[in-house]
């Protein structure tokens, strides 16, 4: 017998429609999806925490606890990201240990972790942590292929997972590349080498997963990962209904109820139509790019847009080309947040200003070990490039200060302290946070399927899991808004937006002495947070933007004198 885990309340609408589902579409459908006899459903975690409050204007932790007041039979689970939780940086320990508690007194049972580059080391006080509240630990291996990935790396990988207590061990295809071939040879290793229950998650960008899936069975899987269909297919995972009846009679048999299942899937289609218009196509196709470049299908549409921002969506191909090189160079991480970015964000830069010419902050960080240790060897020449220091050997959250009760603090200090779980929203994302726990998030709207205007349209545009609402206009007004954006780059001094972001962080004020090359202020795009230096010496003499504004690339923030 199989089992199945459902993701539809959680990676598989992140992955179709940015993350967008609401509360009140999940409650609408939960007592009956609790009914249906899942190993777990996946319902918190990944990029929801950050969607609820930026964009949604819901508390995540208000929806992990209704949730859990409807799903009374159901093991509620999550992804959490290791020492990065549910955020893109690393969190000092008293921060992991008080989100992971929270997390679980308010209806989380199973934590699925994982490291980005497969650093136990990053993973080692949550799983502590969740053991000692009694909770399940799926330990979690992020799949990828390469020359230091083996299957007797990743086998290796799961009895040091194993030896820190896991409960059961998560393969974690994010690209939708394993192979039926490697399914079956890396599940038939892992059930004789480390002996606990194996899940497979994967996606069905590459069309294999399916295929990997049956493999994956007939090896011995015990756990898959799948979706009511509506929320199926494309960059999410294969669909539930078709699988119950694929394995009917069968050794694999998930034991679920195939006409139960159809008719909550109308149910299940309805909440879909609502979110119609959220809907990217390119998200919805098999998309063989991730065989050839293995690109995640949300970093795909990352690469995008960041060129699109740039005026430079002809050297997409480019782009693609260059994202193999900078992760081979970077000893090949595999790609799943945050290394997508890092690494995705650097591939652009390289195309569009010379490769290396410019360096993000992250790749800087990750080159001196502030991510963890890299799966293989960083390219001398790059290192050389990109940092002059000697990389940490230490847990880089060793280098972190306690900083749980300095959000606190901070938070009663603005007098947006209410309840416990604010200090973790705080220190998590203490840029939106404010703005969420001062009631100044408007919901964003659900907007209505696309139509073509005749003069200019405007169209959801995924970016990593979030959609961003581009206009596409008539030739003549590109034209004018080129030049009003040139306009903009001719003042004198001016320090400008090298592409749309969020401002958070002010390094200078009115008046400030500043010399080439400072860091005046740092720009949060594609989730990556990016320093933006003087380009000359002088003194500022206005500011324009302020911290929390979103500007676009071109925008004049400050002007040095």
């Amino acid at each position: 017998m199989v089992r199945i885990t459902d993701t539809t309340f959680r990676d598989s609408h992140q992955s179709l429609i940015a993350t967008r589902m609401r509360t009140e579409d999940m409650l609408d459908l939960a007592e009956d999806m609790d009914a249906v006899g899942f190993f777990s459903m996946e319902v918190w975690g990944g990029a929801t925490f950050d969607v609820c409050i930026r964009y949604l204007n819901e508390d995540p932790w208000e929806r992990l606890r209704a949730l859990k007041g409807v799903i009374k039979k159901t093991p509620l689970q999550m992804l959490l990201r290791g020492q990065n939780l549910v955020g893109y940086r690393h969190y000092p320990d008293d921060i992991v240990v008080k989100f992971v508690e929270k997390a679980h007194e308010n209806g989380i049972d199973i934590f699925r972790i994982f490291d980005a580059l497969n650093d136990i080391r990053n993973m080692e006080v949550s799983i502590k942590t969740a053991k000692k509240v009694g909770a399940h630990v799926q330990g979690t291996i992020s799949y990828t292929i390469s020359p230091v990935h083996t299957i007797e790396t990743f086998v290796g990988m799961a009895k040091d997972l194993l030896d820190l207590g896991s409960d059961s061990i998560c393969i974690k295809d994010m690209a939708g590349l394993i192979s039926p071939a490697d399914a079956y040879s890396l599940v038939k290793s892992l059930k004789k080498e480390v002996g606990i229950p194996i899940d497979l998650h994967s996606h069905c960008t590459s069309g294999m997963a399916p295929l990997s899936y049956y493999s994956a069975c007939e090896a011995g899987v015990d756990i898959l990962d799948l979706a009511f269909s509506p929320f199926a297919g494309g960059t999410s995972q294969p669909p539930l209904e078709p699988f119950i009846a694929a394995l009917q009679g069968t050794p694999y048999d998930t034991g679920l109820d195939l006409e139960y299942c159809t008719q909550l899937k109308e149910r299940v289609l309805k909440v879909r139509e609502k979110y119609e218009g959220l809907v990217n196509p390119i998200s919805e196709r098999v998309d063989t790019n991730v065989i050839l470049y293995q690109i995640p299908g949300g970093m795909l549409s990352n690469l995008v847009s960041q060129l699109e921002a740039q005026n430079a969506l002809d050297r997409y191909k480019e782009v693609l080309e260059e994202v193999p090189r900078v992760r081979a160079e970077l000893g090949y991480p595999p790609l799943v947040t945050p290394t997508s970015q890092i690494v995705g964000i650097q591939a652009v830069l390289n195309v569009l200003h010379g490769r290396y010419k410019t360096v993000t902050k992250e790749v800087r960080d990750y080159v001196n070990g502030f991510y963890g240790k890299p799966p293989g060897e960083i390219d001398p020449a790059v290192r050389e490039i990109v940092s002059d220091e000697d990389p940490i050997t230490v847990r880089p959250a060793d280098l972190l200060e306690p900083h749980y009760e300095v959000a606190r603090e901070e938070l009663e200090r603005m007098h947006l302290l209410r309840k416990e779980e604010d200090i973790l929203t705080h220190a998590l994302y203490p840029a939106i946070a404010i703005k969420f726990l001062n009631n100044e998030i408007e919901p964003e709207p659900i907007p209505k399927k696309h139509t073509t205007e005749t003069f200019e349209a405007e169209f959801g545009v995924e970016v990593d899991g979030e959609i961003y609402n581009v206009k596409i206009l008539p030739a003549g007004m590109q034209i004018k808004k080129k030049e009003a954006v040139q306009a903009k780059q001719n003042v004198e001094g001016g320090v400008l937006a090298p592409m749309q972001g969020m401002i958070v962080k002010l390094n200078v004020g009115t008046g400030a002495e500043v010399k080439e090359g400072d860091v005046v202020c740092v720009l949060e795009a594609m989730k990556m947070q990016n320093n933006i230096h003087a380009p000359r010496s002088g003194t500022v003499k206005e500011i324009l933007v302020n911290e929390g504004d979103t500007v676009m690339q071109g925008d004049l923030l400050l002007i040095i004198e």
